[in-house]
């Protein structure tokens, strides 16, 4: 490094003793979040999924959040039909309403009693990329269908996030040493690469659904 450029270095920096030079470098962070964040609320999720199983008649359950959620309810807001926009809500200090595509909205005090409800309420699972909140909901899901308290429910991950949980389950679960699951066990979730494909598998087995309930 040069003298010249050190000394350039050393100039860009600000004493904790000058308060108005750290004030400063505050409010400029600030803003530059903000600005962050700006271009981020730019990015709209898609709501295709939502809106093409709406179309079939099919109601749409979220979290009622923002993000991803907000886009499935909008997307069932969108489509022309009788299927409703849910949204279940958990009750947290920091969660925001309600979003203003939810035509009927659920408010629980727990994560357990929601996901109950979530159970009851669904007759498929497609799970978006997510956070911890995401991933227990789905080992959740997995684990009924594991053990026949929910039989013939397809549960759909969707995205690039997915197969590696998959492979890792798979991975860990059925060694030979010590097997903590059974090989189909690995096969009850479906990974779809992408909306399309997702829409796809649910059309195939809402058809299947629709035959199996005119036959009864």
């Amino acid at each position: 490094m040069s003298k010249e450029k050190s000394t350039e270095t050393k100039s860009d920096l600000i004493s904790l003793a000058d308060e108005e030079g750290v004030k400063q470098v505050i409010v400029n962070s600030i803003l530059g979040l903000w600005d962050v964040v700006n271009n981020l609320t730019r990015l709209k999720p898609s709501r295709r999924a939502a809106a093409a199983l709406a179309k079939m008649g099919c109601d749409i359950i979220t979290g009622g959040g923002p993000g991803l959620m907000q886009a499935a309810n909008e997307g069932a807001a969108s489509a022309t039909g009788r299927a409703q926009s849910v949204g279940i809500r958990v009750d947290l200090p920091f969660e925001q309403e309600v979003n203003a595509f939810v035509t009927q909205a659920f408010e629980h005090r727990t994560f357990f009693t929601r996901l109950h409800q979530f159970v009851l309420a669904s007759d498929a699972f497609i799970v978006a990329p997510g956070g911890i909140g995401t991933v227990l909901e789905t080992m959740m899901i997995w684990q009924l269908l594991q053990v026949r308290h929910l039989e013939d429910t397809p549960l759909i991950l969707v995205g690039k996030m997915w197969p590696g949980l998959i492979e890792w389950t798979r991975g860990s679960m059925l060694s030979p040493d010590t097997p903590l699951a059974n090989a189909e066990d690995m096969t009850i979730p479906h990974c779809a690469a992408n909306a399309e494909e997702a829409i796809a598998f649910i059309r195939e087995y809402h058809t299947a659904w629709l035959n199996k309930k005119e036959k009864r």
